[in-house]
Formats: C-alpha cells, sequence, structure tokens
C-alpha cells in the first residue's frame, strides 16, 4: 500500500526493506551525533578537532570560551590559521598570528602527541594536549591552568621563604618523619655541631644520629637507647618539650621538640650558652660579693639559718672581724689597691678555716663574718682565732709596696651565747667592739657583760651626735712659755665637753668615738673658728695652738676649713699652729701631705704632738719637715730617770740641728723645767706654766704684766 506525503498528500512508492536499514542506519548515527556532541559540549576543557587541511571540524563551547571567540567566526571549515587570526583580533593572542602558528607547525607536522603550554594576554596560561588523526588531521585538548600554575608558584615561593628562613634561623632544626627518619635540616644546625651535610646525611634514624654526634665527639657519651625511648614517648604523647644539652665542648644546647600533627617530630637548637652563663653569673652574684667572690649576708644567713635548725649539727662558732687601718690603706693608697686588698684578706680567710664547710663570708666593706662548724672547745674556735690574726697581721705586697692592716675579732659559741642566728651576730659583734676597743689586732670571746658596754658605747655615739647642734662643746686654753725668757708665747686650745646627763666628759673617752663615727670633722672645724676668733682678741704674735685629727685631714674640705677660719677671725696665718700625731703621717697620704704643705706655704705652722711615742718618729721628720716637736708627756714625767733623761736631751739636740722647736709637754716641778732650760729646750707646757683655763681668763694671763721670768 502506498504513503502518501503529509505534507502534499503526493503517493509515495513503497520501500523495500533496503531503504528501512539505511533509515535505520542514519537514525543511530544522528543518535551517535548527538551524543558525541553532547559529550563535546559537556566537557569541563576546550576541544577542537582539525582535519588534514587543517580546517575546523567541530569545537566546543569551552574551546570558544576559553579563547574569547565569537561561534559565529569559529565554525566547522574556518581554517586554523584563521582561527589565530582571530583571537589577535579579540586581543586575547598574546603574540601574532604568523608567531602562534611558527610554534603550533612542528607539532602539527610532527603527528605526535604532545603537550604544551600557551600564555594569553589576559594572564591565563592554556595547556595544549596534541593528539594526531589516523586520518590526517588532529584533535587538541585545551585546560585552563592558571589557578594551578599559581597554586605551584605560591608552593614554589612558600618553599623558597621556606628554605630561606630555615637556612637564615638562628637556631639549628631538625625534623624527623613519622618513622622517625631525618628529613629536614638546615645549615645552622651543622654550624652549632661543627659538622658536615656528610656527617648529617637526610633519612637517618634518630638512633642513628644520636650515635653518629658521640662517635664524632660532639656529644660526650650518652645512653642512645634511653634518649631515643624518651623523645619517642613524648612525642607519642604530644608532649613539646625544651631541655638543656651540654655539648663535649662545654656549650649549652637549648633543645625545644615538638611533635608535628601529621606524626614525627621537630627539633629546633638555640646556642644558650651566654645567656645561661650570664644566668649563673647573676645567680652568683645574687648569693656572692662581686668584688671577693665570698658568699655575702644573705647566703651566709641562710646557711647559717639551716645549720642551726639541723637537730644533728653539732656546736658552731661565730667569727665577727673587722679589718684595722683598712680605712688608712684605702684613702692613702687609693680604692683599687684597697679592693686588692679584700681580696687577699678573702685569699687568706679562706685558708685559715679547717675545713670546706666552713663559711667564709664578707658582709659588705672591711667586714668578714667566719662560721666554723663542729666546734669541739672554745680552745679549736680560740686556735682558729689565733690564726685568723696571725694571717692578716703580715704584710700584703702590692705591686712595690707593702700594705699593713690587722684585724679584731669577735667570737659568739653556739649554744652557750645563742641558738639562733640573729643572736649569736649580735653577740660576736659586740665581743668585736671589745677586741677594737682593747687595742685592735685582738681577738675577744663574748661574755654576758659586754652587752652594758656596747649600749653604753651607742649612748655615747647618741649623744655625741646631738652635743655640738646643743652647744655642749668649750675650749680651755693651756699656755706655752719660751724657757729662755719666761715669756708667754702662746696657748693651745683644749676640747671639753660639758654634758648635760653626764657631766664633763675627759677627751680621751670622746674624741676616738667622734673620730670613727666622723663626727670630729664638724667638730674639728667648730674647735677651728673658735679657737682662731678667741686668738683675734690677744695681744699681736701671740701663737693659737689647735689639734687636728687625721680623719679630718682626709675629709676633702679641711684646707678650705682653715682658711675660712683665718679669714673670718683675722688672725694672721702665721699666729695659727696645728698639731698632728705621728699616725697622720704614718698613712702617708699624697692627699693628706700634700695639703699640710699647702698650709705650711701659707705661713701656718705644723707641730708633731706626742714626738717619740711612735715607731718611726725620725722617718717622719725626713719625710715631711715640720716647724715644731712636742716632747711627750710621759718623757717629761720620767725625766729623771737617766735613760729617759738621755731621750730627752736627744730630741732637744735634733731639734736644735734641725732648726725645729722643741716644746717639753707635761711640765709640773721646777727640776723638771730646769732639767729642760740647761739642755736648751725652746718651750715648755704644764700645770707649772698654766693649768687650762677658760678664754676670758687666758685672755687676762696674757695681758697682764704678771708674766712668769725663769733664770738659769
Amino acid at each position: 500500500m502506498p504513503v502518501v506525503d503529509d505534507k502534499d498528500g503526493s503517493t509515495v512508492p513503497e520501500q523495500g526493506a533496503e531503504g528501512v536499514d539505511r533509515r535505520d542506519m542514519e537514525d543511530e548515527l544522528r543518535e551517535q551525533n548527538e551524543r558525541f556532541s553532547a559529550a563535546v559540549e559537556n566537557m569541563s576543557h576546550g576541544l577542537c578537532m582539525f582535519d588534514a587541511d587543517e580546517r575546523m571540524i567541530i569545537c566546543n563551547g569551552n574551546y570558544i570560551n576559553i579563547f574569547c571567540l565569537d561561534a559565529n567566526v569559529a565554525q566547522p571549515g574556518i581554517r586554523f590559521i584563521d582561527i589565530l587570526r582571530h583571537s589577535v583580533d579579540v586581543g586575547i593572542a598574546s603574540q601574532s598570528a604568523e608567531e602562534l602558528y611558527a610554534i603550533r607547525k612542528p607539532y602539527i607536522d610532527g603527528a605526535k602527541p604532545s603537550t604544551y603550554e600557551e600564555a594569553l594576554s589576559d594572564g591565563r596560561i592554556i595547556s595544549i594536549s596534541h593528539r594526531p588523526l589516523a586520518s590526517g588531521g588532529w584533535v587538541s585538548i585545551y585546560e585552563d591552568i592558571t589557578e594551578q600554575r599559581r597554586a605551584e608558584q605560591d608552593l614554589k615561593e612558600q618553599h623558597r621563604r621556606f628554605d630561606a628562613a630555615l637556612e637564615n634561623m638562628s637556631q639549628g632544626l631538625l625534623m624527623y618523619d613519622a618513622g622517625g627518619r631525618l628529613i629536614v635540616r638546615n645549615q645552622r644546625i651543622l654550624e652549632l655541631y661543627g659538622v658536615t651535610e656528610v656527617d648529617l646525611p637526610l633519612g637517618m634514624t634518630h638512633r642513628e644520629l644520636l650515635e653518629r654526634l658521640v662517635r664524632l665527639g660532639v656529644y660526650a657519651p650518652i645512653d642512645v637507647e634511653d634518649e631515643v625511648s624518651r623523645t619517642e614517648a613524648r612525642v607519642l604523647a604530644g608532649q613539646t618539650r625544651s631541655t638543656p644539652r651540654r655539648l663535649a665542648d662545654g656549650r649549652t644546647l637549648m633543645v625545644a621538640r615538638r611533635p608535628m600533627s601529621g606524626g614525627g617530630w621537630v627539633a629546633t637548637f638555640d646556642d644558650v650558652t651566654e645567656s645561661r652563663l650570664a644566668e649563673e653569673r647573676m645567680t652568683h652574684l645574687a648569693h656572692h660579693d662581686v668584688l671577693t667572690g665570698l658568699p655575702n649576708r644573705s647566703v651566709f644567713r641562710d646557711r647559717l639559718d639551716r645549720a642551726l635548725e639541723d637537730a644533728a649539727a653539732g656546736p658552731l662558732a661565730i667569727f665577727s672581724l673587722d679589718l684595722d687601718r683598712f680605712k688608712v690603706v684605702n684613702d692613702t693608697l687609693g680604692h683599687p689597691a684597697g679592693d686588692r686588698l679584700l681580696k687577699g684578706v678573702a685569699a687568706r680567710l679562706l685558708r685559715c678555716v679547717d675545713n670546706d664547710a666552713d663559711i667564709v663570708a664578707r658582709f659588705g666593706g672591711d667586714e668578714f663574718v667566719i662560721v666554723q662548724f663542729n666546734v669541739e672547745s672554745l680552745a679549736s674556735a680560740e686556735k682558729l682565732a689565733k690564726r685568723i690574726v696571725e694571717a692578716i697581721a703580715k704584710p700584703f705586697h702590692d705591686k712595690s709596696r707593702d700594705m699593713h692592716v690587722g684585724v679584731s675579732v669577735g667570737i659568739a659559741l653556739s649554744p652557750g651565747d645563742g641558738r639562733d642566728a640573729d643572736t649569736l651576730l649580735t653577740n660576736a659583734d659586740m665581743a668585736l667592739y671589745r677586741a677594737k676597743s682593747e687595742g685592735r689586732n685582738l681577738y675577744r670571746f663574748f661574755e654576758p657583760g659586754m652587752d652594758a658596754t656596747v649600749r653604753a658605747r651607742r649612748a655615747l655615739e647618741a649623744d655625741l651626735d646631738t652635743a655640738l647642734p646643743s652647744r655642749e662643746f668649750d675650749l680651755d686654753f693651756q699656755p706655752i712659755m719660751a724657757i729662755a725668757s719666761g715669756e708667754i708665747v702662746g696657748a693651745e686650745a683644749l676640747m671639753r665637753w660639758h654634758s648635760p646627763s653626764r657631766g664633763t666628759v675627759a677627751p680621751d673617752e670622746f674624741i676616738p668615738v667622734a673620730e670613727e663615727t666622723g663626727l670630729i670633722v664638724p667638730l674639728g672645724e667648730w674647735a677651728l673658728r673658735k679657737a682662731c676668733a678667741t686668738a683675734a682678741a690677744w695681744p699681736p704674735g701671740l701663737r693659737i695652738a689647735v689639734n687636728v685629727s687625721a680623719v679630718q685631714l682626709k675629709s676633702g674640705g679641711f684646707a678650705r676649713s682653715v682658711i675660712s677660719a683665718l679669714a673670718f677671725s683675722g688672725v694672721p696665718a702665721g699666729r695659727l699652729e696645728l698639731e698632728i700625731t705621728e699616725t697622720v703621717l704614718m698613712d702617708e697620704s699624697k692627699a693628706v701631705l700634700k695639703t699640710l704643705r699647702q698650709l705650711r706655704e701659707l705661713g701656718i705652722r705644723i707641730a708633731l704632738d706626742d714626738f717619740g711615742t711612735g715607731y718611726s718618729s725620725l722617718g717622719y721628720l725626713r719625710r715631711f719637715p715640720v716647724d715644731k716637736i712636742k716632747i711627750d708627756r710621759s718623757f717629761i714625767s720620767d725625766i729623771g730617770n737617766l735613760d729617759t733623761a738621755a731621750i730627752v736631751r736627744t730630741i732637744i739636740g735634733l731639734g736644735a740641728e734641725l732648726g725645729i722647736t722643741v716644746t717639753a709637754e707635761g711640765v709640773e716641778t721646777e727640776a723638771q723645767l730646769d732639767m729642760l732650760r740647761r739642755n736648751g729646750c725652746v718651750e715648755a707646757q704644764g700645770y707649772l706654766i698654766g693649768v687650762p683655763s677658760k678664754a676670758a681668763e687666758i685672755q687676762h694671763l696674757l695681758k697682764s704684766s704678771a708674766v712668769r721670768s725663769q733664770t738659769g
């Protein structure tokens, strides 16, 4: 039966079986084409197929989009070169069509699979995979790999930065994987260990690395197995830990191990040698005296407290030491010499103690304290005390000179003299006060009565401190006579303290205390001003003699105070006589001698008091010429003794030879005065000449015509 066409109603001839098969094939082909087109269109990459004549067969939308092409232009049949030109026209190509074609042509002609990249003008990077077709032509797959390349660049940059950071770290670094093998190390770790890359190759295990470092002598022998086990345990526990590692050469590395999230760990190594040494020095300084290296007060107290709390500890002795004449050395030779002396004292004290358990500490200045443990008896403490006194008494050789000091020692024993540190130290100090007051360079054990002595001394210091502002001091004046003429030629000012609570205090009692506390400086300045003011009213030519302490001369402003006193009073310099003792010259202080020479050049006379009682009086006269020497009263009182009389005659003769005025002190009898006159002594002073008197009385004496006259 004929088939009628739906469009025009004409009769369609019947088809045979062959026609039906062809139609089915066409339908199948159409379906395959549709499926191919759908597959191509839905590809994530761009695709373009060319025939042997380099004309496009097919392309997908991604290809059009990647190269920003016009779909109306990029149609099947367009030549490859024209597509390249179109890409140039739309501005996506980074080169000319000819240059691009020249780049592609070798791949086309080569008929081999290949992959290459093309950079577009907008910065994108396209990967092109070229695959030849068996019938000629080729198919290309286009993938935008811009983000991939950017990620790769970022990763590469990250690696570069990591490598730069790794190589520029101040710390050494080792990184291990989960299997405990070395995967990263930097240059710094090689420098810290003093090894090469060959010594620590990547891939070696933690155990192998430790064994290698021990073998190379970087580490001292260690328990490698224990080290590995402890490290693995901490890593498994997720613990971050820092531990110091001491190298065989003495350096210290701080090793910090940190577990990594993916397994394994990273270890950093920091050379903390200097900081550790600094910490050790700071700790040492916090507990030791900087100058001598001895334990300081805090360490001493801590160890003493612990020893006293220990029930098993035996009796102990506390030695409180104070150097004699240290201030003289320090002021005379300078602080550097004083420091060297203190170091020498510390060294000798350490040699004196019986065992390493005993403590030698410095509390400051020239104050030292010793604890002697396991004191069996008072005799053992006394034995150490004697050893200390004898050791310190020996000269300390410093450069080209010898320094001489002594030491006073106070000793308290536990438990008899106290069961706690405060009591023992206080009692040892009291014993020290006793030793110093009894002549120095001595040792004394604590006695209960010393407490009262110390309290009395401190009370005297307190009263003395307020005496000058309260105007409790006054001056008496004792006349000095020229023996040949019998005329009074001057007077010596003598200080008096009239205390409201103590009454009249003897100079021998308060002057040494004033010198030790430094109060002698303002007190001496007051006496100098008052003496000069009093002498201003005397007849012209009469001299005023004022005693001067070594402490005053070392105070620094002494010369100014003398000049000020003269200027204020109007007394000429030639009428002032400063009396010094041998102890002033004994120190050989350049500053003191310079001050005395300056004053002498102004016309002020210098008298050497108590002459003959020291050890080197004649030597002092050679080193520092004085204007007067005063024979000590002890010689005059014993002048009836032939030997003493011979000494007095010698001193008088010496003065005559040197052109120095000689004054005899303590003249109380006519016989003494006659002997002095016969031997040519120039001046006399004592109760026979006149007793110390108030300013008004001495002024009356000096002005009266009743001047004592003597005949030979």
